[in-house]
């Protein structure tokens, strides 16, 4: 089965991975850089519209340390803020030059979760990174490490690959690749077994698919194939096809671009989505798992998929986070898969009090009533529709 990605693309996201750009080292691999950026000029020049999602500013702030006091910093979460603070302004500079050669301008996009929160921060943003790109400039994103800290709850992205899948939302692309140094999905693990074969095109991210992910993370980055195929279902639910495909392929990006078959392709699993939905679909805290939950009973999560309907209290099992009404929350099965992203109007304190009774009944039990439903069907959107 081909995985040739096809069409007109307009706009793309590339994000490319800390191990791809090291080099198997711990600092920037410059020669890496310089084929990525090359890549991504040729699409530019030609008239495509391109982001960049750089992770590498810890491995660059590594490199500046070492060569300036021959230390090259602590690993823990203080050490790795100090490395991102020293590397970022090393990082930008890097691509700025790279850029330049081939006459083209760069921005830096530096981002944290608190940036695309709220409806209208979500839309500022994209109108920014809209008229860099129409104006001809390429924005380079990365997450703000020196402020995203585990500590700050809800504020953090977890690595770029989630990162590269909400540009890839808020910016309605056409296509998001994401490049490391791992040549896609395989069926096993091919560090471990000489029979794993890649998996070439993926119609729908069900469980089967994820389980076959494998660990979390690699030596150098935060990411690994748990947190692309995280990536990969957010992207394909607003209607863009991802791409998972090593770096080390010489020029996979324009290859990838020109109709060759690489990687694992995923394909959107919707038609480009409105607006309103992408921002939903960005309120997710990643693509399996969100803060702030709803987890709902077989029958409910039928109706959702097959009936396109609203979440009704009588179909929800439980709930878990701090939730208010009006903010964006995960429906889950039991087994934790996210069904769907969707606006509470209720807060979590309610959804609890609520959960398993007829919709007749929730003014009774609350004292107010805000609708018949939890979630309404009009502002409820699907990951796997």
């Amino acid at each position: 089965m081909s995985n040739t990605v096809k069409g007109n693309h307009r706009r793309i996201v590339v994000k490319v991975g800390t191990s791809l750009l090291t080099g198997g080292t711990d600092e920037l691999d410059l020669a890496m850089v310089g084929n990525v950026v090359s890549q991504i000029a040729i699409l530019s020049l030609s008239g495509m519209q391109i982001i960049l999602v750089s992770s590498g500013a810890v491995a660059a702030g590594r490199g500046v340390l070492r060569s300036f006091s021959g230390q090259s910093g602590t690993g823990d979460l203080p050490g790795r803020q100090v490395l991102a603070a020293v590397g970022q302004g090393r990082l930008i500079h890097v691509y700025e030059e790279e850029f330049a050669s081939h006459g083209l301008v760069s921005a830096q996009a530096l981002l944290s979760r608190r940036d695309v929160n709220d409806r209208l921060g979500y839309l500022n943003l994209r109108n920014t990174l809209s008229a860099l790109m129409d104006n001809g400039v390429i924005p380079v994103v990365n997450e703000n490490d020196v402020v995203a800290v585990d500590e700050l709850e809800g504020e953090v992205f977890g690595d770029n690959d989630n990162l590269s899948a909400l540009i890839a939302n808020l910016v309605d692309a056409d296509l998001l690749i994401i490049l490391g140094t791992v040549g896609g999905m395989y069926t096993r693990d091919p560090n471990l077994h000489a029979d794993a074969e890649i998996i070439p095109v993926v119609h729908r991210l069900d469980d089967s698919i994820s389980s076959l992910a494998g660990p979390s993370a690699d030596k150098m980055g935060r990411g690994g194939m748990v947190t692309k195929i995280e990536a990969a279902r957010l992207a394909t639910a607003s209607g863009v096809d991802v791409v998972i495909a090593s770096g080390l392929d010489g020029d996979a990006i324009t290859r990838l671009v020109a109709g060759e078959s690489l990687g694992t392709l995923f394909k959107a699993t919707v038609s480009k989505l409105e607006s309103r939905k992408r921002w939903m679909l960005s309120g997710l805290r990643d693509a399996t798992g969100a803060k702030n939950s709803i987890e709902v009973d077989g029958g409910a999560v039928n109706a959702m998929i097959s009936g396109n309907t609203s979440l009704l209290p009588a179909g929800i099992v439980g709930s878990r986070g701090t939730f208010v009404r009006g903010d964006i929350v995960s429906v889950q099965d039991s087994s934790g898969f996210v069904i769907a992203a969707g606006i509470s109007n209720y807060g979590a304190d309610d959804v609890k009090k609520l959960r398993g009774v007829r919709s007749s009944r929730i003014e009774q039990i609350l004292g107010y009533h805000h609708g018949d439903e939890v979630i309404h069907k009009d502002n409820l959107v699907l990951l796997n529709d």
